[in-house]
């Protein structure tokens, strides 16, 4: 256990060493291109994925069909490492995030630079605002990926899904495509320790356009929490009774 506590230590250093030396080299590409903010990111989201492989036995892998025109994209969260699997799963994706993220070192550079939608937690008017945005279309179209959970869940956690997808399916007219993962079984929210395994991130069938609230949010947290729940139970996970 000691030993593999510090390889997975080594493991974080060097993807954080790596976060910021790649952010500076593309940045001169990135500040003036869109497209080097995402060749960047999924440059660095594939050297994650290879060294987490053979450093501590993470594999990854993305199932179903990854969406390719302009939907909203709704996750289970568990890490950051479903972060870089949809991000690099998808041609253009980009993120609703909490606003502080983007005042931080290099994360914050390229997720302005994607377009990515700032909301305020807890913040009266937030969910408006995040909506005018997405409206006014901040930044370029493509795939919106939005957490209905609002955070990171660890595996076996229950709360609740918000209304926030609903807004944006509402509002758009555009197709929800929900998506299943259970990478933080393996990859957890917090702490060192990284565990070997399968991380699965799972695109399911859409969503359509033209639901109202109770149906769009009873689809989507059934088709989320069942197949994610079945995600983890192929990964060993048995929930606490």
């Amino acid at each position: 256990m000691m030993l593999r506590w510090i390889v997975s230590a080594l493991f974080l250093f060097q993807i954080y060493v790596m976060m910021v030396v790649m952010g500076l080299l593309w940045a001169p590409w990135a500040y003036f291109s869109r497209d080097g903010a995402y060749h960047c990111c999924k440059s660095y989201s594939r050297w994650v994925f290879w060294t987490a492989r053979w450093m501590v036995g993470i594999e990854t892998e993305v199932r179903g069909r990854p969406p390719e025109g302009e939907v909203i994209v709704a996750a289970k969260h568990q890490s950051f490492l479903d972060v870089m699997m949809i991000f690099t799963a998808l041609p253009r994706a980009r993120f609703v995030m909490k606003q502080a993220i983007l005042y931080t070192p290099v994360i914050g550079l390229y997720g302005k630079r994607l377009g990515c939608v700032p909301v305020v937690r807890g913040k009266g008017g937030s969910l408006a605002k995040m909506v005018q945005d997405v409206a006014a279309e901040y930044g370029d179209p493509g795939q919106l990926t939005i957490y209905p959970q609002g955070t990171r869940v660890e595996p076996g956690a229950e709360k609740p899904y918000k209304v926030g997808t609903y807004a944006l399916y509402s509002e758009t007219g555009q197709t929800v495509v929900p998506v299943a993962v259970n990478v933080g079984l393996f990859w957890p929210r917090q702490g060192i320790l990284r565990k070997p395994g399968k991380a699965v991130v799972e695109f399911l069938d859409p969503i359509e356009p033209g639901l109202d609230r109770a149906s769009f949010m009873a689809v989507l947290e059934d088709s989320i929490e069942t197949r994610s729940n079945a995600l983890m139970a192929e990964g060993g996970f048995s929930p606490k009774t």
